[in-house]
């Protein structure tokens, strides 16, 4: 299998990633990184992370955060590790841990695989988002990076509460149809969330959801204005929807 090496945040830091094979990280995981904006020493749980797009994203744009990559393919795993050791990717090594663990293990096994209870800060996810029967694909990888399983966001967001600190926030991108089922999961754990529904183009219907939730809270839900990627004409990037994907600003909550 061959891989890249590729730029982000227009060259701030570097990923290794397969070529041909697994899921290659894109704007989703730069929109999701855009969702942490807190300038304190913080702690960063990135699960399902990769080979660490989304993690690195939010490490590459806060100097005082520690991101911790959770993923359990161990080929994925090791993407994340040399990504993290790459000369390019220094500045941010020494804040960056990679953890190979099942994002749904419970309890002890959890905490065993390095996943304390209320320790983290900030939680990110970008789960898989296809139904299983979905866009089949004879890529192993692939498959197990898009296939969604039955209760996937309950144990998702279950894992997240249980790592994150009472008042830590809760960051997700899916797909908009997604929107019962995460609402289902966050429950009593979290509340006050923030939908934003991403829109290729202006009068299209919309292809991602964004959510933010925070742990404990019981504030209602928001439905934020929503972001659109791109003009009526070109491929061009809108000018906030570019400044997010480049990690040039963050997408804070209200």
């Amino acid at each position: 299998m061959t891989e890249t090496l590729d730029a982000f945040h227009r060259g701030r830091f570097h990923l290794l990633q397969p070529k041909n094979g697994g899921h290659r990280a894109g704007m989703d995981a730069m929109m999701l990184a855009a969702l942490v904006a807190d300038d304190r020493p913080v702690r960063v749980a990135d699960l399902g992370a990769g080979a660490g797009a989304a993690g690195l994203g939010v490490a590459a744009r806060l100097p005082l955060a520690e991101v911790t990559l959770v993923e359990r393919s161990p080929l994925m795993a090791d993407y994340a590790r040399r990504t993290v050791a790459l000369a390019e990717n220094a500045f941010l090594a020494g804040r960056v841990r990679v953890v190979e663990a099942d994002v749904t293990l419970k309890g002890r096994a959890r905490v065993a695989a390095g996943l304390a209870d209320d320790h983290f800060h900030h939680v990110i996810m970008n789960p898989p988002f296809n139904d299983g029967r979905d866009r089949r694909t004879p890529d192993a990888l692939k498959a197990e990076a898009h296939a969604m399983t039955e209760d996937l966001f309950e144990s998702w967001v279950r894992t997240a509460g249980a790592i994150m600190v009472p008042g830590g926030q809760l960051s997700l991108i899916a797909r908009p149809e997604s929107v019962g089922e995460i609402l289902a999961a966050c429950g009593r754990r979290f509340g006050g969330l923030e939908l934003t529904a991403i829109h290729p183009r202006p009068g299209e219907e919309a292809i991602r959801l964004l959510v933010t939730a925070i742990k404990g809270s019981r504030a209602r839900l928001k439905w934020r204005a929503p972001l659109v990627m791109h003009a009526e004409e070109g491929h061009a990037f809108t000018a906030f929807v570019d400044d997010l994907n480049n990690g040039r600003k963050a997408y804070p909550r209200r």
